[in-house]
């Protein structure tokens, strides 16, 4: 198990560029299998989620070449389809939570897709309901293995259909648009996602043939094709790194300038870090974050009353940047309630916090009332374990705010979606050591 030593208390200074997206890469990655082309993608973030995906299309038979740092070219015209019934395949697919994204565009171009029940965080039940059920309705025979944890997915081809997803599911989404470019017919998905990321795996396979409209609303419209070509796809700077570096600037006191943030595509992130008061400048393309020397206030709604921050689908606020507002909240001044709605164990970290001095009550597994400090009572350093990516980057920023050695374990969790984190820390003046 990985550790981190963080002497806390010191600003820092300088400027960061996001890595690629990771939601984004799980989706573009799997969609590589729906051509025999190349496809070359770039900006993939060099971390360990998106690097498992890329070693399962290896051993699936995709050839994959490397063109220097974030850019890989993918040819997935030999697809080794009996390696889905391996042993193999049954054990490294669980590690994955993206890998359920395979599904879709194997079922699509080969009839067929298999996966074992898949692994990732332990933030709450995240069901595959909708993703099985949009492929039943392409008209695909589903079958599931109780004893191995093993779903399937059959069709000698698919037919579009009408359908009406059961929730707006990111994943889900994405895996059914991937199935229905290649079904016979027209497919209409309603109550579909269309956050950036889903918007950018429409884009990407409409340059490689595939006819989609309506993307960036929450009704696609797919009229199937026989093939798709290839493509070039370059992803978009990650919303919840760039998210992490606006809290970590306030929680410092620290002027940071967070470059090619691809404003317009970040929904209510910077509104929400305003409502805690903090300063969020747009320079061309870039987010310049001054040195917050006096605190930050929390706004309250126009009657006074204490304001409440949920998440939602999109364009809603994501719920993964909700653990990070909780930490900044911690050194507001007033108070704020933190409503994590899609999610029911995602703010179980917050006694990891109380144990740093943080004022938070924690109402439910959904709820968590903060009591903002204003920095007249800093956190104090001490030892936590990383329970998940998000949680772990919220630990992290509040161990560098603290005073003293904090020590963070199991940060395997934090390299699973932020890239050499702790280097990219040392450059703008952290003293962070990975043990």
């Amino acid at each position: 198990m990985g550790t981190f030593k963080i002497e806390g208390g010191h600003a820092l200074s300088g400027e960061i560029t996001p890595q690629g997206a990771k939601n984004e890469a799980l989706q573009i990655l799997c969609a590589v299998l729906l051509t025999s082309e190349k496809v070359t993608i770039n900006n993939i973030p060099d971390i360990v989620d998106v690097n498992k995906l890329i070693a399962l299309l290896e051993d699936l038979g995709v050839k994959i070449q490397k063109r220097g740092k974030g850019t890989y070219i993918f040819k997935a015209d030999d697809v080794n389809l009996e390696y889905l019934q391996s042993d193999q395949f049954k054990q490294d697919g669980r590690g994955l939570r993206g890998s359920i994204m395979l599904v879709g565009p194997l079922l699509a171009r080969f009839g067929k897709g298999y996966i074992p029940k898949p692994g990732g965080d332990k933030i709450g039940r995240r069901r595959l309901d909708t993703h099985f059920e949009g492929f039943i309705n392409l008209g695909a025979k589903f079958r599931y293995n109780k004893e191995e944890h093993f779903y399937g997915v059959e069709a000698k081809k698919l037919k579009g259909t009408y359908m009406l997803l059961d929730e707006a599911s990111v994943t889900g989404t994405a895996n059914i648009v991937m199935a229905a470019v290649l079904a016979e017919g027209e497919t209409t998905i309603y109550n579909a996602a269309c956050e950036p990321y889903l918007q950018q795996l429409c884009k990407m396979l409409v340059r490689m043939g595939a006819k989609i409209s309506g993307i960036g609303s929450n009704m696609l419209i797919i009229q199937g094709v026989d093939s798709l070509g290839g493509t070039e796809h370059t992803m978009l700077p990650d919303m919840i790194e760039i998210g992490s570096w606006i809290g970590l600037a306030a929680m410092t006191k620290s002027e940071l300038t967070i470059k090619n943030v691809s404003w317009k595509d970040l929904g209510q992130i910077p509104t929400t870090f305003r409502k805690l008061g903090i300063t969020v400048e747009k320079k061309g393309d870039d987010i310049y974050i001054p040195s917050h020397k006096d605190g930050y206030e929390i706004q309250n709604y126009i009657d006074g009353s204490i304001l409440t921050i949920a998440d939602a689908p999109w364009p809603g606020l994501t719920p993964d940047i909700l653990s990070i507002i909780l930490v900044v909240a911690s050194q507001a001044r007033g108070e704020v309630l933190i409503h994590q709605k899609m999610f029911e164990s995602r703010l179980f970290f917050v006694d990891k916090l109380i144990d740093m001095g943080a004022k938070i009550i924690l109402c439910d597994p959904h709820r968590a009332t903060v009591m903002g400090h204003d920095f007249k009572s800093s956190l104090k350093a001490t030892t936590m374990t990383s329970p998940d990516i998000r949680a772990g980057v919220s630990l992290l920023i509040a161990a560098l705010s603290a005073k003293g050695e904090s020590t963070i374990h199991n940060i395997e969790q934090i390299d699973r979606g932020y890239e050499n984190i702790d280097e990219r820390l040392r450059a703008i003046g952290a003293k962070i050591v990975r043990v």
